[in-house]
């Protein structure tokens, strides 16, 4: 029996998405702090845009309000960034930095926009997600 241990690809779109349980400091810094669990995995959780309710309902289910941050892939990449696809879950990428033990920084460089999103009583995080898509900010570019 053998096993597929190659790390799957999917295409990266030109935007990738970092939930945040608070606002971002403002304005955006060069370096923006690592998520306790970041740091702990050793790379950047990040979605895509239709990968984001999922992960908001099954990491965020508790919040009635986050963050969201837009991050241009081009200068993560530019950075030497990294993107690895959890298997079987193309919206789920992790960013690693080339380099063991540094990671590549998310801030005023690569984010290219914010949006502060609430979800009212009773509301799943897809549908108070949605106008972000039907305004076009949140979508897989």
């Amino acid at each position: 029996m053998t096993t597929n241990t190659e790390t799957p690809t999917y295409p990266l779109p030109r935007y990738v998405f970092k939930i945040l349980p608070s606002a971002p400091p403002i304005p955006i810094p060069p370096a923006l702090p690592l998520s306790d669990l970041d740091r702990q995995d050793g790379f950047i959780h990040l979605s895509t845009a239709t990968q984001v309710p999922t992960t908001a309902s099954l990491f965020f289910a508790a919040h009635t309000t986050l963050s969201l941050l837009k991050i241009d892939t081009r200068p993560t990449l530019e950075q030497g960034g990294v993107y690895r696809w959890v298997n079987d879950l193309p919206g789920c990428p992790h960013l690693y930095s080339p380099r063991e033990g540094e990671w590549i920084d998310l801030g005023s460089e690569n984010v290219s926009g914010w949006k502060e999103i609430r979800r009212e009583e009773g509301q799943g995080w897809e549908d108070a997600l949605k106008p972000l898509s039907e305004e076009g900010w949140l979508v897989d570019e």
